[in-house]
């Protein structure tokens, strides 16, 4: 699949003012619920309404869905509020129902994409439709797998499409619910720069104060678009509470947002300044954490010496360490220099744990 600007066609066509925004609950519950989240959104800046029909849990016990019963739900508010409907797909079956009342948006999820024949099967049942089919980054950081899922859906005739951005799963505690992973979002974009590319700042946070700061991030890296979720009453949401806004929040978060205009050669420029910044910044953080990390490696190895009584200074093995790193920088292009500052301060830092463990009076 090659990039083609066909694909921002039915964005294109929407001659929107503002960013694609697709809104509605992580859920939906009941009609009562559904009928009044949509009404409440009919004059926001949402282009599509979303609702969860079928919900993919971690582990069974949870709230799964509604079922099909719900689609009659988005069919009564399309009829009511004019709004497109937007539904997630993990199978044919979902596929054909979604199909039956007339769902304008199919999206698959993270947890679906990242099994290529799941993809298949449904890229076999949307075989050249008309909708607009959008594809949720895999639940891990590949790439080749999140563009694998849209080439599968590409080559079944699907011309209109889209990616979603909704973080990745990581077994480390950080502020996010699923870590960002900016730099792969950016490589797909620049890959693809005509792929429409929208972020879910719901699924990335996984809290509703968070929303704003990522929404503007998304927008800040030229993101076409955002999903977010959106609730009449969110701390009582059956699914997905912490991460929902009400309607009144994301009017508020839309109007706050600031777009920048794709016309202004300068500001061409400012963003894509901003997309090589935060993508250094992104990858500083994780230099940060990885330094931390051999760090406390290195405590741990002070400590053995200490109870061994070891001496902390290995020379033998500080030459073998620097001597590979320096033939690994070369091979990615980093000069000797470069390396040899680099790691002869890793050194000094990691001596410096050692003497401090070993010199520690317990």
């Amino acid at each position: 699949m090659e990039n083609d600007i066909l694909m921002r066609t039915w964005l294109d066509d929407l001659n929107l003012s503002h960013p694609l925004l697709i809104a509605g609950p992580c859920s939906a519950e009941t009609e009562e619920q559904v009928l009044k989240i949509a009404h409440e959104l009919k004059d926001s800046d949402a282009s599509f309404f979303r609702a969860g029909i079928w919900k993919p849990r971690t582990r069974p016990g949870g709230f799964e869905g509604v079922g099909a019963i719900g689609l009659k739900w988005l069919q009564r508010a399309k009829a009511e509020t004019g709004l497109p409907m937007a539904v997630e797909v993990a199978n044919a079956n979902h596929v054909q129902l979604a199909l039956e009342h007339d769902i304008d948006v199919l999206w698959i999820g993270a947890r679906t994409t990242v099994n290529p024949f799941a993809v298949q099967e449904i890229a076999d049942a949307l075989q050249n439709t008309d909708k607009i089919v959008l594809v949720k980054n895999p639940v891990n950081p590949d790439l080749a797998l999140w563009i694998g899922a849209v080439e599968r859906l590409h080559n079944a005739g699907i011309k209109k499409l889209g990616v979603i951005h909704r973080g990745f799963s990581t077994y480390e505690k950080t502020k996010y619910r699923n870590i960002p992973e900016w730099q792969l979002a950016i490589e797909l974009q620049n890959r693809f720069p005509d792929l429409p590319l929208i972020c879910d700042p719901s699924h990335i946070t996984g809290k509703r104060d968070m929303i704003q700061d990522v929404s503007q991030k998304a927008l800040d890296l030229n993101y076409d678009g955002l999903i977010i979720e959106t609730h009449i009453d969110p701390d009582n949401a059956w699914s997905d509470a912490a991460q929902q806004v009400t309607p009144t929040s994301l009017k508020q978060i839309c109007k706050d947002l600031k777009v920048r205009k794709e016309t202004d050669t300068e500001d061409e420029f400012t963003v894509k300044m901003n997309n090589f910044r935060l993508n250094i910044d992104e990858l500083d953080s994780k230099i940060i954490d990885v330094l931390a990390k051999r760090m406390k490696i290195a405590d741990e190895i002070g400590q053995l010496k200490k109870d061994r009584n070891v001496a902390v200074l290995q020379n033998k093995r500080w030459v073998e360490i620097l001597d590979k790193m320096i033939v690994q920088g070369n091979e990615k292009g980093l000069s000797e220099d470069f390396i040899m500052g680099i790691f002869k301060a890793i050194h000094e830092e990691s001596i410096s744990h050692q003497q401090n463990v070993i010199n520690r009076k317990d």
